[in-house]
């Protein structure tokens, strides 16, 4: 009996958030529409693919696209991507359709060893995640007071709990939603990238590896419908326990359920791809792309803003 306590706890807060489900599986789909008929340029497409690991299977995949493709790997974080060539002097009208059948389960610690190359790449900066810069420099301060003791749990939960206590989730004006530290430090409000980018940015620089990973939320308050946007979240490493998950910018919006998102993703989401300045193609080389969650484009190896449209959608399933 000296455990219902906690028992009663976890009754109260999952069925809050409908994360009661270890499990869910439903259809994602996303779909692509690009109309550049009057380009007579050769065009390439790179889609973003959904991961598959111990967290998210695929059980099933469609592709309907009026262009063939083949699906590739970018070699740092394993992303899988879909990529099209529209060749020059063709009509560049592209309708495709991507659907999979996801089984998605919540997440928790996962104890998986961290390699030495993992540990050098997550402890590095990116080009708006900096590490050990000076304007971290008083934000860590205030951490340091914070923490219950200067071990990597104690600190990576004050880390966790400043941003949650001092960032404000709002998306107004311009500058948020590149998953800018330096926003986040200057402004003190963003989306999803800019909190967790500045997660990233302190934990690197108290030597703790951190990871960034997008995807898009999936509804729990109704069977089906249209996704308006991404999502993306953090999982930071601990020696002897491992990758560690945390949304603070869920944590901010639903302040209630502040402990739930340290130590715990619902299965409310779908991961796309890992990490950021990532490289795809030759032009990516010079210049990475910031995440990979949408569409990217290129005209004669040239990153290109096209006419393009977008939809996500899901469908639950038993």
């Amino acid at each position: 009996m000296r455990y219902a306590p906690l028992f009663l706890c976890l009754l109260l807060v999952l069925p809050a958030l409908h994360a009661e489900q270890t499990t869910r599986r439903f259809e994602f789909t996303y779909e692509v529409n690009i109309d550049e008929s009057s380009n007579q340029n050769a065009m390439e497409i790179f889609i973003p693919l959904p991961v598959e690991n111990n967290d998210q299977r695929i059980i099933d995949s469609k592709i309907q696209s009026s262009i063939s493709g083949v699906e590739k790997q970018e070699p740092v974080h394993g992303n899988r991507y879909y990529h099209m060539k529209l060749p020059a002097n063709e009509d560049h009208t592209l309708k495709a359709s991507f659907s999979w059948v996801v089984e998605r389960n919540i997440v928790t610690a996962n104890p998986e060893p961290l390699s030495e190359q993992e540990r050098i790449r997550y402890l590095n900066s990116n080009t708006l995640v900096p590490v050990g810069h000076e304007i971290l420099k008083p934000i860590q301060a205030e951490i340091h007071a914070m923490r219950a003791n200067d071990s990597a749990p104690a600190t990576a939960r004050a880390i966790y709990d400043w941003i949650v206590d001092n960032v404000e989730y709002k998306k107004t004006g311009t500058g948020w939603g590149n998953g800018d530290t330096f926003w986040a430090c200057n402004e003190r409000y963003g989306n999803c990238t800019d909190f967790h980018a500045l997660f990233i940015a302190l934990a690197r620089s108290e030597g703790i590896p951190a990871r960034f990973e997008i995807g898009f939320p999936v509804p729990t308050d109704r069977a089906e419908g249209e996704i308006g946007g991404y999502h993306c979240w953090v999982q930071f490493y601990l020696p002897h326990q491992g990758w560690i998950p945390i949304d603070a910018s869920e944590a901010a919006k639903h302040p209630e359920h502040r402990e739930l998102f340290y130590g715990t993703h619902p299965a409310d989401r779908v991961h796309f791809t890992t990490g950021r300045d990532l490289i795809i193609s030759t032009a990516t080389q010079n210049q990475p792309l910031n995440y990979f969650i949408f569409p990217h484009a290129e005209i004669d190896n040239v990153p290109a803003k096209v006419d393009m449209r977008t939809t996500f959608s899901y469908r639950e399933l038993p």
